[in-house]
């Protein structure tokens, strides 16, 4: 493998399942699966003996189950990324990886052109969710923002310290866009977007996109026309 190879954790109870998807995968070009395992327990021992740049982690863990290894990983190693595997679509579930700092979710349904593009995505430092789970944190936003509009004058939100392009670009954030892909669909340089992200970032006191797409949710940020697409 080369120096520059992703370092993947794969965690995955079903056997058959872990050894096809590691095989998947060690045949990506410049992917490594440089450890395994079946439970959470050994998923946390082993991030912190190799050193890695992703974890794929199936949430239906035995053991202390998938979503405590989630918060004992980032207690752990909080800068490490992780994408969520699951085999169902659940509501509850999104709201607690995104509260978690989990970067992605994907359903085990999806092909592996998808896999691949989430884990380079979501090492890469952006946010991938799939299209059920993009269309729920849209609708909360759309919720929120609906709230916020028909709430009384005596409990009116602080002035939002973003402008009417940064609320643009959070709101695709949220969706789970790339930098890349927002500056195709604004027509701007990527390098214009990270300058926009930075501000984002700044502006809201937060470490992150993740966070700063969850302080959106809560104090409804973003302006609901902006969530039709």
């Amino acid at each position: 493998m080369t120096s520059n190879a992703l370092r993947i954790l794969l965690v995955e109870d079903d056997e058959l399942f872990r050894l096809g998807l590691s095989m998947r995968l060690q045949q990506e070009p410049g992917f490594e699966v440089v450890a395994e395992a079946e439970d959470g327990e050994t998923a946390i021992e082993l991030a912190l003996q190799y050193p890695l740049d992703i974890v794929l982690l199936d949430i239906g863990l035995p053991g202390i189950g998938g979503i405590e290894t989630c918060e004992q990983l980032k207690q752990q190693r909080p800068e490490l990324p992780i994408l969520a595997l699951t085999s169902r679509f659940q509501k509850p579930l999104i709201a607690k990886l995104i509260e978690i700092g989990v970067k992605g979710y994907c359903l085990k349904g999806i092909k592996a052109e998808l896999l691949i593009l989430a884990l380079r995505s979501v090492a890469g430092g952006a946010s991938w969710w799939d299209e059920a789970a993009t269309t729920e944190i849209q609708s909360t936003f759309a919720y929120s923002a609906q709230a916020a509009s028909t709430s009384s004058e005596a409990e009116k939100l602080p002035e939002n310290p973003l402008t009417r392009r940064e609320q643009e670009i959070l709101a695709m954030i949220a969706g789970g866009r790339s930098n890349q892909e927002i500056a195709d669909l604004l027509y701007i340089a990527p390098g214009t977007v990270r300058v926009h992200v930075h501000s984002i970032l700044k502006k809201l006191e937060v470490r992150d996109r993740t966070q700063a797409a969850v302080l959106a949710i809560q104090k409804q940020l973003i302006s609901p026309d902006l969530l039709q697409d």
